[in-house]
């Protein structure tokens, strides 16, 4: 085949070639499945298939699990709900009389929650639930598990089962439900639950209180004794000083020296002034007598004096010193020199006297000064001691009076009872029960079991390892499903082409099953031969992982569907351990390959016409042997040498490839390898062992053969159902 030649030289770095005619090989060097490709991720879609596949399972289970749903819940004991709200307002005053009676109690949000978290735990206490327990006579939850004693006679604490307590979001209320197959008394102990946390709220409240009371009039007590001791050390110290309020007095004498100061410094200023006046009447000038009160007296008689002497001097002038008038002009200003003298020494006395008594006036009004800064001092000393006596009498008195009239108060907001927490609405009987919920139910049931059957159905396949899926076998694989063949019942039991005592009958029998097989192993003809008609192998050989997958059945009908397009064909049965071929097509095993390879015969003598088949040719594989097994590598070489020449298609049918020998040396000579695997039963592990052998002999293989396949396996198998309503109206079977 010069014309092949030019293949030789196409690289590949998968496989290089088996040590076959290499015109035949270089082709498939190039044309094989590419086995670096990543696997990508699995599609939507096959789940969904995956869960069209088990739907009738699926349906079942869910129809059982929601049937079964409703007939319990049906045939549970109803149970009535009734709903008693407390509303809490925290901004309601917590008494009658006094500071809290004025103002209500703003909280903050985080101090909100917790006290509404507290008063939900208050609610479901002993001290709340054991009055309502003990007025139903009600079933107890102790709070010690598995306590079977009646637990009111214990003493231990009580819950009631059924009683939910909860706080819708944003508001100031607190909901208390109950269960009660009897409608009205759901409705009673709701009630009654609710009324006894108020209760349970004043009483703490009033216990509170009295206890407060309790201590407060301790205290008042001992503050009473303490308030007399301060109010009688008081007035006995008000005895010793011989007044009623030393402040009082203190503010007299304060207020007098300050006067006495004032009159002392004034009696100075004038002792001053007077003390001026008197030196300079010593000196006996006449502008100081003019100063004084009689200045003006003094001023006239000296103006007379002084005129009496223009009048001498005049006289004397006129008149001489004999002269009458000289004479009684000197006597009148003797007289007048005379009475001034006179007037100077009552004015000096009268000054001097004024000084006298300006001085002993401010010496009087110091000695008063000292005296009352001396009792000052003295009252003021012993006035810390009383204020601080009164200070401690008046704290005692206030502190006795203030708290005299919390004891009162307390004594009258103890018995009020307007609490923030009220009752806003009261629990009725419920017109229908809420438990069991039947729709519900079956809703959460029809819900749950689907979920749980498509886990199941999910899990189950990604555990099931078997190989059914083309897309998931060349995704894990790296190699392409040439073909699926469907199951065929009828076979079952015996193998097809020969019946029960042994005579041969039609390979594809009749029927729709039959004809859907026939046109699948036709398109897996098509699959391994038509990508490249022109080149398509002249040798194959099918083996599968382990024995009973089909390969033997497969490779006679590839056999027959080749031959009848008119193609020579020669299936040679290459397992001389377990030969199979002879019975499907009818010939005679006394004679075969094992005869060749032992070198007793040649192997165009023992090739046998196939009946009814006129293109299809057999090398039954003769007595089984294992020696003959061992050495069918060398003897097959040659024959297909010649009979590629002469046929169209040289198919080898060889034992399994896990632990047996000649497969290896088969599958290394022909052109391709189809391996057969069982669907639904070939496990992944051992498809994979033969694809690694098969790779590190350097064989080439063509593909999967998928066998025994059901339209439930995958989604590329739905078209079997239309096979046979295709071929129960147009077609009838050919025969052989």
């Amino acid at each position: 085949m010069p014309n092949d030649q030019k293949y030789l030289a196409l690289p590949s770095p998968e496989y290089s070639g088996p040590p076959a005619p290499a015109e035949r090989v270089a082709f498939y060097q190039t044309q094989g499945p590419d086995q670096d490709a990543e696997g990508s991720s699995i599609p939507i879609a096959h789940y969904l298939w995956m869960l069209s596949r088990h739907k009738w399972r699926l349906l079942l289970f869910v129809s059982i699990a929601v049937a079964s749903t409703i007939i319990v819940s049906t045939r549970l004991t109803p149970y009535y709900e009734s709903t008693a709200t407390i509303d809490v307002d925290r901004m309601a005053p917590n008494a009658i009389i006094g500071q809290e009676a004025n103002a209500g109690r703003a909280i903050s949000g985080n101090d909100s929650d917790i006290f509404l978290s507290t008063q939900l735990s208050l609610i479901k206490s002993d001290s709340v639930l054991r009055p309502v327990v003990q007025k139903y006579k009600l079933r107890l939850v102790t709070a010690k598990p598995g306590v079977l004693r009646d637990p009111l006679a214990e003493e231990v604490p009580v819950s009631l089962p059924y009683l939910t307590v909860t706080r819708p979001p944003k508001t100031y209320l607190l909901q208390i439900s109950f269960r009660s197959p009897d409608r009205a008394l759901a409705a009673e102990v709701a009630n009654a639950v609710a009324r006894s946390y108020i209760d349970h709220s004043y009483a703490i409240r009033f216990q509170s209180s009295g206890t407060q009371a309790i201590f407060m009039n301790r205290q008042l007590e001992e503050l009473q004794v303490k308030m007399e001791r301060s109010s009688a050390a008081l007035v006995q110290f008000e005895k010793e000083l011989a007044v009623i309020n030393p402040e009082e007095k203190t503010n007299i004498l304060s207020s007098r020296l300050l006067q006495l100061n004032t009159e002392w410094t004034n009696a100075q200023g004038d002792r001053l002034k007077k003390q001026a006046a008197w030196n300079a009447v010593k000196s006996g000038s006449t502008e100081a007598l003019e100063s004084q009160l009689q200045g003006e007296q003094v001023r006239k008689l000296s103006e007379r004096i002084g005129e009496e002497a223009e009048k001498f001097a005049t006289a004397r002038n006129t008149f001489g010193i004999n002269h009458p008038e000289y004479k009684k002009a000197a006597t009148r200003q003797l007289q007048l020199q005379q009475e001034f003298e006179n007037l100077k020494v009552s004015v000096a006395k009268r000054v001097e006297s004024e000084y006298r008594e300006a001085l002993d006036r401010e010496k009087g009004i110091q000695e008063a000064v000292m005296e009352s800064k001396k009792d000052f001092d003295q009252l003021n000393s012993k006035s810390v001691q009383y204020k601080a006596l009164k200070r401690d009498a008046d704290a005692d008195k206030t502190l006795y009076d203030e708290l005299n009239k919390k004891v009162k108060e307390a004594g009258i907001n103890a018995g009020f009872q307007g609490s923030s927490i009220r009752l806003a609405d009261l629990a009725r009987p419920g017109r229908s029960p809420v438990f069991p919920k039947v729709g519900t139910n079956a809703v959460l049931a029809f819900l749950i079991s689907s979920f749980l059957g498509i886990v199941v159905i999910f899990i189950s396949e990604n555990l099931d390892h078997t190989l059914k899926d083309p897309d998931q076998i060349q995704r894990q694989l790296q190699t392409e499903v040439l073909g699926a063949l469907p199951v065929v019942k009828a076979w079952r039991g015996h193998l097809p082409g020969v019946d029960a005592e042994g005579n041969r009958r039609e390979l594809f029998g009749s029927g729709t099953v039959a004809s859907t097989y026939e046109e699948a192993v036709r398109t897996l003809r098509d699959s391994i031969l038509l990508p490249n008609a022109d080149r398509r192998p002249r040798s194959l050989l099918l083996t599968s992982a382990t024995p009973r997958e089909g390969k033997t059945t497969t490779a006679v009908h590839l056999a027959v569907v080749h031959s009848q397009q008119k193609r020579k064909t020669l299936i040679i049965d290459g397992d001389l351990r377990r030969p199979g071929v002879y019975h499907h097509v009818g010939v005679s095993n006394d004679h075969g390959m094992s005869d060749v390879v032992n070198g007793d015969a040649n192997w165009r003598d023992l090739v046998q016409q196939a009946p009814g088949l006129p293109y299809l040719a057999v090398l039954p594989a003769g007595q089984p042997s294992r020696r003959a097994a061992d050495g069918i590598g060398e003897t097959l070489r040659g024959i297909l040498a010649e009979a590629v020449e002469e046929y169209d298609l040289v198919i080898c049918d060889a034992p399994p490839l896990l632990g047996f020998a000649e497969s290896l040396q088969i599958a290394a000579l022909v052109d391709g390898v189809v391996v057969v695997a069982l669907a639904g039963q070939t496990e992944r592990t051992a498809v994979a062992s033969v694809l690694s052998n098969l790779k590190r002999l350097r064989a080439n293989v063509i593909g999967l053969a998928l066998n025994e396949v059901r339209a439930d396996m995958s989604e590329r198998y739905y078209y079997y159902g239309y096979y046979g309503k295709y071929y129960s109206r147009y077609y009838k079977p050919l025969s052989s």
